[in-house]
């Protein structure tokens, strides 16, 4: 019998309240601890709604229309994938399906696959590094949402097209994506000379990580990366959480990487953590790339990596000792290589240590637009024709509510930044999706400081002793009290001033005797008071249940 503790975590201060929340799981089993993150809800750890209405970026997926199937082991499931028709949407009943070899190939156009519940820690599809790829997506107008998927011994997500036809219209959202033994989203052609194309999708709302654990498994040079895509068109990589893409030995491909002739990629509003390097548009001057009839870039003289694309409004940000003591360290933060008429605007690259490069571009047909960006190092030109503008390089981390820890948002004393530029026309909000310019003009990077917005911090939750929950957060703005609520279910409503008040630091909170009881799960929210203003935390919590090793 193995036995699954969960701790509740989360990622970074937020702006006021959302539903949202991260878990930590703790399997044991033959003495081995395995530490993986999970999340409740939409949103990307950390995210939350602004005080005052900045938009949800990331509400619950609306419920599917179509011939609903609701399976409860795995070999429902994957009758269910096997027989699909168009139309069928497949309720996953909450729980662990242990798959040691059964992969799921979706081959029938315009199916969902989703947890019933909704929440994506509630079912949980494990590879165990047994199943090659948990998903494979080869047609138009697919929907992956609410689900975790972990330990593939390849991809746990690859979306490919097929000799007969392109593959379009993908949806990934809110999905956690644990441990991949490669990439841990694919997305390419069937071949390499293919004349269909897996293109227009979108991954959104999503948590894609490597753990140490996970990091463990990674093999052939660190043949790594979250996600990775080839001679693809149009995608769109919004609002995510991407973290821990590197290796001891070995440099990890990107966060996100985008090349072999790809073209039209957006990627805006992520949370890029701890990966070796961030985001890549291109990487090699030579190779079997994507011909376009319209010629995007008549100036470039053979082999083009990736054709235009946008990269705006992302965090990016490395305080990990391991990765700054790791054979290639933090590489980069944007990396823009044979890439022409690509954009990168309005980023936040900020880093403990220092990298090779905050942001680089490199290589003759590279041709992009680096506009009012800010990071914590440097600019660096390695070929290519780069047009500047309004970037600020070389910021200390007190730029930053908390530089230190990873929360990007500008501090009061970024005078630098704030109110300094003018936005381009195609960034018309912040990471946030606060408008632009809130001031008298925009500020530099993915923050628009808002003077008037109350910031809450992060909760951080972690077990103290044998059997307590610990509670703690920073915060650098004063509050008049913290009200501490606990409830048996993630999405609990907060009643009165809940379990203790706190008015004086140090701002933590211990719960004693939480841990254990697989009959007594408790899950956490802390409200800040300042005058008439209640604002929420995310939600964290603890759960205990048990796994048979091998059960659906």
């Amino acid at each position: 019998m193995n036995q699954l503790l969960a701790i509740a975590s989360a990622s970074r201060t937020t702006k006021a309240s959302a539903s949202d929340a991260t878990v930590i799981m703790r399997r044991i089993a033959a003495f081995v601890l395995l530490l993986v993150l999970m999340m409740l809800g939409a949103m990307p750890a950390g995210r939350a709604l602004a005080a005052g209405g900045a938009p949800d970026l990331c509400p619950a997926l609306a419920p599917s229309t179509g011939t609903t199937i609701t399976v409860t082991t795995v070999s429902e499931l994957e009758s269910a994938v096997n027989n699909a028709t168009a139309g069928d949407v497949i309720l996953v009943a909450d729980g662990v399906y242990n798959l040691d070899g059964i992969y799921l190939r979706i081959d029938t156009p315009d199916v969902t696959l989703r947890s019933a519940s909704g929440h994506q820690d509630a079912v949980v599809l494990d590879g165990n590094y047994i199943t090659t790829e948990i998903i494979q997506i080869i047609a138009s107008n697919v929907t992956i949402a609410d689900l975790t998927l972990r330990e593939a011994y390849d991809h746990p997500i690859h979306i490919m097209s097929t000799a007969d036809g392109d593959v379009t219209g993908t949806l990934i959202y809110n999905v956690h994506v644990i441990d991949p033994g490669q990439q841990a989203i694919k997305i390419n052609p069937y071949a390499s000379d293919a004349q269909h194309f897996p293109d227009d999708g979108v991954i959104a709302c999503s948590h894609i990580e490597l753990t140490d654990a996970g990091r463990a498994h990674i093999r052939d040079n660190c043949y790594t990366g979250g996600v990775d895509a080839h001679q693809a068109l149009g995608w769109v990589i919004r609002d995510n959480l991407i973290e821990g893409f590197w290796c001891t030995s070995g440099l990890s491909e990107h966060g996100v990487h985008f090349w072999r002739g790809s073209r039209d990629t957006l990627v805006e509003r992520n949370l890029l953590r701890n990966n070796a390097r961030g985001v890549g548009f291109g990487l090699s001057t030579s190779g079997t790339g994507r011909a376009y009839d319209d010629n995007p870039c008549p100036g470039a003289s053979g082999y083009v990596d990736h054709y235009g694309g946008v990269i705006r409004n992302n965090f990016i940000f490395a305080n990990d000792n391991d990765l700054f003591a790791s054979e290639y360290g933090f590489d980069s933060g944007i990396g823009l290589w044979n890439a022409c008429g690509a954009r990168a605007l309005h980023n936040t690259v900020a880093s403990t240590q220092a990298p090779f490069s905050s942001i680089e571009w490199r290589f003759d047909n590279t041709e992009v637009d680096i506009i009012n960006n800010l990071v914590t190092h440097n600019l660096r030109d390695r070929g290519g024709t780069a047009t500047l503008s309004g970037n600020l390089q070389n910021q200390p981390l007190s730029a930053f509510v908390d530089g230190a820890g990873g929360d990007l948002h500008l501090s009061a004393g970024a005078s630098a930044a704030i109110d300094q530029v003018s936005a381009p026309a195609d960034v018309s909000d912040d990471f946030d999706g606060e408008a632009r310019p809130l001031g008298a003009a925009s500020d530099v990077g993915a923050d628009e400081r808002n003077p008037d917005q109350l910031y809450f911090p992060v909760i951080f939750i972690s077990a103290r002793a044998a059997s307590d929950v610990q509670l703690a957060w920073r915060i650098d703005q004063p509050w008049q009290a913290f009200h501490v609520h606990r409830g048996v279910s993630p999405y609990f409503e907060p009643q009165g001033a809940g379990l203790a008040t706190l008015s004086a630091l140090p701002w933590q909170w211990i719960d004693p005797g939480a841990l254990g009881d697989a009959g007594e799960n408790h899950y956490y929210l802390v409200q800040g008071e300042d005058n008439d203003a209640i604002i929420s935390s995310q939600r964290v919590g603890e759960f205990d249940f048990s796994l048979v090793p091998g059960g659906n």
